[in-house]
């Protein structure tokens, strides 16, 4: 079967027709069997040279039309010397369809976050947490809202997002919906998630992020010193809820454990460890990485206080922990009864763990990122970064040894 086609141009007499301009036609055949398309163009009768395919004249109306149909001509060409190329069975269909893009399968952003939105939903508790599907969803309404303000549209063909797209809806994030850097940061991370899918399926031929560049910095992680942890070890709380929070934070500040983990910690995830000794063998709730922690005496006392405290016995659980609300709110009464000027809240205590107790104190890094449940050994040094401990251990060290030559 012949893959040559032909191509032709004609005026194409509209219903109802007495006089004017009629609408251009482009017919393409192939094999005997053709099929038109038009060319959203018109021409008066009298001005078209039906041998030629083209408009009479060389005033600029008809060259500028002539020239508009030589290029739909090599469009034409273009897609039939692509489809040979590819070994497709070519005909007049297909070269019709690809003519007019109606063959390509269009995706559109909103339908595949949502798409992506509903998978992740199946799969919570298996291999997503409910906070990060909420996440995501909050990502979709975000750049929902942008679409339709700056499109005019409830949705948008994925092949239409470039770089303009992106720094546009990191603006509108920033602006209209008041977004920190990072949150919105996060938002943006979610949309890259979604165009690197797009990619993989090949929907996408180039990736609209390759020239953006998140603003974002780190934000500094604020910890406790030594000195303010003794405070709030030693301050006597005559008020009962205190003391309880008091000790919960503590626990942490020498474990490492988040809110969530410590909330769910149980009796038996305390068990004798390779040294005899009693650690927390658990994994943690954000990255589901193993975290076997050493329970340091501090911690181990606290353990000890609660061990038959009725609510916490009644379901299993290591401590009786409060709301994360309601834990941040007495930490802040607990701040200014110990005289700490720093905005205390609950993820401090990882992050003194982090610093005051382990880093500071010369324990190994990678020992540090094991028992914080680190993916990356990235985040662990910068806490590090915090304290310089190393550059000064590494320099007392060096101090000796000049002193003793």
């Amino acid at each position: 079967m012949s893959t040559n086609y032909s191509l032709l141009f004609y005026l194409k007499k509209p219903k109802n027709y007495v006089s004017g301009p009629k609408p251009i036609y482009l017919r393409i055949t192939l094999n005997g069997i053709p099929k038109e398309v038009s060319t959203g163009k018109e021409c008066e009768p009298v001005r078209w040279n039906s041998k030629a395919n083209r408009m009479n004249g060389t005033k600029e109306e008809s060259k500028l039309l002539n020239t508009y149909l030589d290029a739909l001509d090599r469009k034409v060409a273009n897609i039939h010397l692509q489809l040979t190329k590819e070994g497709s069975e070519v005909t007049s269909e297909l070269l019709k369809l690809k003519f007019l893009g109606k063959d390509i399968d269009r995706r559109y952003l909103i339908q595949e976050f949502e798409d992506h939105n509903k998978k992740m939903e199946a799969l919570l508790g298996k291999e997503f947490k409910s906070n990060t599907l909420k996440g995501y969803k909050t990502t979709t309404n975000h750049i929902s809202t942008y679409i339709l303000k700056q499109y005019k549209t409830k949705d948008i063909d994925i092949m239409q997002i470039d770089h303009s797209f992106i720094v546009g809806l990191e603006f509108f994030l920033r602006s209209d919906k008041s977004c920190s850097a990072i949150t919105t940061a996060k938002y943006m991370k979610h949309f890259r998630k979604i165009i690197n899918l797009c990619i993989a399926h090949r929907w996408i031929k180039e990736n609209p992020f390759i020239l953006y560049k998140p603003k974002v910095r780190a934000k500094e992680k604020e910890f406790l010193t030594r000195d303010e942890l003794a405070r709030i070890e030693c301050k006597d709380f005559k008020i009962p809820r205190l003391q309880h929070v008091r000790d919960i934070f503590v626990f942490c500040c020498y474990t490492g454990l988040s809110y969530i983990d410590v909330k769910q910690l149980r009796t038996s995830d305390i068990a004798k460890g390779v040294d005899t000794k009693l650690w927390i063998l658990t994994s943690r709730e954000k990255t589901e990485i193993n975290s076997n922690i050493p329970l340091l005496p501090n911690a181990l006392e606290i353990i000890e206080k609660y061990a038959d405290y009725p609510p916490s016995v009644a379901k299993g659980l290591a401590l009786p922990v409060l709301s994360n609300q309601k834990m941040n709110s007495y930490l802040k009464e607990i701040a200014d009864l110990c005289e700490i000027t720093k905005e205390l809240t609950f993820h401090k205590a990882r992050h003194t763990f982090a610093t005051t107790v382990t880093l500071s104190n010369n324990v190994p890094i990678e020992t540090v990122s094991k028992m914080l449940g680190h993916i990356n050994i990235k985040t662990t040094q910068h806490y590090a970064k915090l304290l310089d401990t190393r550059v000064g251990f590494d320099m007392e060290i060096l101090q000796q040894k000049l002193q003793s030559q």
